[in-house]
């Protein structure tokens, strides 16, 4: 009788506790009797079922709740709050299973558990994994088991007559003994496992959970992470920067290109230019020491290229093998810093190993006692390091601009593409797309120019390269020229105003007392975007207008605040066009 007694008292404790809520009681994770944790999200009518997670739990601890809150240096904003309820799950024996958090705007999970039922979901937006994670993220395409995915997953529940739930899965908080986790498709259909690349533990598992601006304005990825680590950070300057390497399909192995955009740089007072591969054979008995003096010379801090050297190496570009042992590396970041370099690229990485985070975290460290900013490209998605090691300004990880050298294919799919990023990958952290090319590469770009003026705010990056070559930028009128010098890439405030994945989308962000409003059309049909900037609060007197033209390529306009009217409220785009809207 004292058994059944003692295991009833247990069953009643271990039910009362199996429920977490959010501190905003939005988001509620469940045990139910076969040990799945149920997700669920409340509306006006009571709670519903979005998603489980197997765990064979049966017991959680008393939750605790945690207040977030730190300052960014880039991102979404400058300050960030969000708090969390974290509880410890255990399996009949009392051993621990997992922790988990439930947020404000979603859920993280990090330990034992099973596969994830998407089953409810009614429309998702996958990319097949890559190490580069540079890919498309299809709608509602063939999921057949053992098909490996990247993250983001964003998946939509649609209800008749009910605004949708959302879910985006990532991952958050990545440490150097870890391995970086991607999703498998299982057996079951609509199942999931979140699973490691290696025998390593993976970060923790990070759901976002809620309308489509909470997923987009959220920033859950670094609020989950660890604290800042560097011991001074003043140092650290995101800006925008000049590049060689879109108009040429090629390196900076030329003194007199280089220079050209330097020039541009200065001209349009950006803070960078970046120095691209090959730097090591400069033409014409130049060094890079030349092309970086050149660079200080004219106020421009100059950023330079490297080869990771454990991704691609054989037929790759130049510098190799210069950072892979420590000594090595700090002795190339101290020449760096010693001759005025101020920040590195580091490219082709060989996926989410162990080995790829212990190697990126230490370039991280490194690059930081030196005073270099950095920028990882082939390189896997940020996981919170932006907040861990903010000397990271971007990670490409995204299938962007540098893809017009590469193949046709992106000339017809980027406007869709880039319509369903800022509700994917950009979600999670600074994204370098290269955005805003005016003229062509190796194959044509068929977006407008106010499509792509529009991605240079809509796309989030510490550092924001610009893609186009000079004479092409300086050919603009005086007004896109003025609106690139005044670009900036720290951001006090994000904000979704409209949009769907793939179809279109405009995103708000304020730096100061200005607001950038983007927008852009990505189908191949004219189109009227509807969005409301009542949630701006904004009380301004001046507004500019940046929209394509009916017989040119640009209808620009500056309006005063009492003659804007509904102008504001919906703009007509052509096919794959856009708009930028500045409210100062």
């Amino acid at each position: 009788m004292k058994h059944l007694i003692f295991n009833l008292l247990f069953l009643i404790v271990a039910q009362s506790l199996s429920a977490q809520t959010s501190p905003n009681g939005k988001i509620r994770a469940e045990l139910d009797d076969d040990g799945d944790l149920e997700i669920e999200y409340k509306r006006s009518g009571g709670w519903e079922d979005l998603f489980s997670i197997d765990t064979k739990a049966i017991f959680a601890s008393k939750a605790k709740k945690v207040e977030v809150k730190y300052n960014m240096l880039t991102g979404k904003r400058r300050h960030c709050e969000n708090a969390y309820k974290e509880s410890v799950y255990t399996d009949n024996r009392g051993n621990k299973l997992f922790t988990l958090r439930v947020y404000n705007d979603g859920i993280a999970i990090k330990g034992t558990f099973g596969s994830v039922d998407m089953d409810d979901a009614s429309n998702h937006w996958l990319m097949r994994w890559t190490d580069s994670y540079e890919g498309f993220f299809p709608k509602n395409q063939t999921v057949k088991p053992g098909d490996r995915f990247g993250y983001p997953a964003l998946f939509e529940y649609c209800e008749k007559n009910k605004e949708s739930v959302w879910v985006l899965i990532s991952e958050s908080n990545m440490h150097s003994n870890e391995a970086a986790s991607s999703i498998h498709a299982s057996t079951e259909k609509d199942h999931f496992d979140l699973l490691p690349d290696g025998t390593e533990p993976g970060g923790w598992q990070t759901f976002i959970i809620g309308k489509l601006s909470d997923i987009v304005e959220s920033t859950l990825i670094s609020d989950n992470s660890d604290e800042c680590q560097l011991e001074g950070t003043s140092w650290i300057e995101p800006g925008v920067a000049s590049w060689v390497y879109w108009a040429y399909n090629h390196g900076s192995n030329d003194f007199n290109i280089i220079k050209k955009y330097v020039d541009f740089a200065a001209q349009l007072k950006l803070k960078y230019v970046l120095i691209d591969a090959e730097w090591d054979t400069m033409k014409d008995g130049k060094t890079v020491e030349d092309a970086v003096k050149y660079a200080l010379d004219n106020g421009v801090k100059p950023m330079i290229w490297y080869n990771s050297s454990v991704g691609w190496v054989n037929g790759a570009p130049t510098p190799k093998y210069r950072l892979n042992k420590p000594e090595d590396r700090e002795k190339e970041f101290a020449w760096c810093e010693k001759i005025g370099v101020t920040g590195v690229k580091v490219d082709f990485f060989s996926g989410d190993t162990q080995m790829n985070m212990e190697y990126m975290i230490d370039l991280m460290k490194c690059a930081a006692k030196h005073h270099l900013v950095i920028n990882f490209h082939g390189a896997t998605i940020p996981r919170g390091w932006q907040r861990t090691y903010p000397n990271l300004m971007s990670t490409e990880g995204v299938y962007g601009a540098e893809w017009y050298n590469n193949v046709p294919t992106f000339t017809k799919r980027a406007a869709s593409h880039n319509a369903i990023l800022p509700f994917t990958r950009n979600v999670i952290g600074p994204m370098d797309y290269t955005p805003c090319a005016f003229s062509n590469s190796q194959h044509p770009h068929i977006t407008s120019n106010a499509h792509e003026l529009a991605l240079t705010s809509l796309f989030e990056s510490g550092i924001q390269h610009l893609a186009d070559k000079p004479e092409s930028f300086l050919a603009q009128p005086k007004e896109v020229l003025d609106y690139l010098s005044n670009l900036p890439t720290v951001w006090d405030d994000t904000k979704l105003l409209a949009g769907y994945p793939g179809e279109d989308v405009v995103i708000a962000r304020r730096s100061g007392k200005t607001w950038y409003v983007a927008g852009i059309n990505g189908t191949d049909e004219e189109k009227d975007i509807e969005f409301d900037i009542k949630p701006l609060k904004w009380k301004g007197t001046t507004v500019t207008l940046f929209l394509d033209g009916t017989s040119s390529n640009w209808d620009i306009k500056t309006l005063t605040a009492k003659s804007v009217g509904t102008k504001l409220s919906q703009q007509q785009t052509k096919p794959r066009g856009g708009f930028v809207i500045v409210l100062k």
